[in-house]
């Protein structure tokens, strides 16, 4: 039987608090830690066996969080990874966003937080800092007006537009099933299939996307809001 607890890599190359972060989701008894990596070149020896979630530190000895990010997306697509640093410029937030990263936490959070945002990143939240979803807006706003790109994109459904914009809105799971009236699993249905059509592997970087090209407009700064960690 497979093991129902989520199974958690954490990747950082700073001893003390990788090994409190290990002691912190050891006592819960929903986690089990699989592993511990302290460089990207160490990072896909522990994917042979499944893995939920990485809390991956951004500032690696060999590389960055978004290399190791990308080297996990590529044998374990499914597996949700959380950036945890104290790296909060625009530049790295967009690189770890288009290198699959699920998620953005500061290193000044609370261990509790950070236990918090392993479940929600299993149950395929967005986790972004309060500034972060205007930091993306802004970014990809001024890459679209310096770029004359335009890529082939399969038309969205309505309903799958009405997702979008409120997971642009940084709305959380349960809220956009309460404002559109619909079940979990079509959420996620719907999610996967936005997946699909633009080839990315996360509701954050599907929102990234969606924002480069022009699909929704970018959240008003009075509506932006934090996904909740729990």
């Amino acid at each position: 039987m497979d093991d129902p607890r989520i199974r958690v890599l954490v990747v950082d190359d700073h001893r003390v608090l990788a090994e409190a972060l290990v002691a912190a989701l050891s006592e819960e008894p929903d986690i089990h830690v699989v592993g511990v990596a302290s460089q990207v070149a160490d990072v896909a020896g522990h994917l042979d066996a499944r893995v939920d979630v990485v809390l991956m530190d951004y500032m690696l000895g060999d590389g960055t969080g978004a290399d190791a990010t990308r080297i996990v997306k590529s044998r374990q697509p499914d597996a949700a990874v959380v950036i945890l640093t104290a790296v909060t410029d625009g530049e790295t937030i967009l690189e770890t966003v288009k290198a699959g990263a699920d998620g953005y936490l500061t290193k000044d959070r609370a261990l509790d937080d950070v236990v918090a945002s392993v479940r929600a990143a299993h149950a395929h939240e967005i986790l972004l800092p309060r500034s972060v979803i205007m930091e993306i807006a802004l970014r990809v706003a001024e890459a679209r007006q310096a770029s004359a790109e335009s890529v082939p994109i399969e038309p969205l459904t309505p309903r799958e537009l009405e997702v979008l914009r409120l997971l642009t809105e940084g709305l959380d799971s349960e809220t956009i099933c309460v404002r559109l009236s619909i079940a979990p699993n079509t959420l996620r249905t719907h999610t996967q299939n936005m997946m699909s059509k633009f080839g990315t592997h996360s509701k954050l970087e599907t929102v990234a996307f969606a924002l480069r090209h022009g699909l929704v407009e970018p959240p008003q700064p009075e509506r932006a809001r934090l996904t909740p960690l729990a």
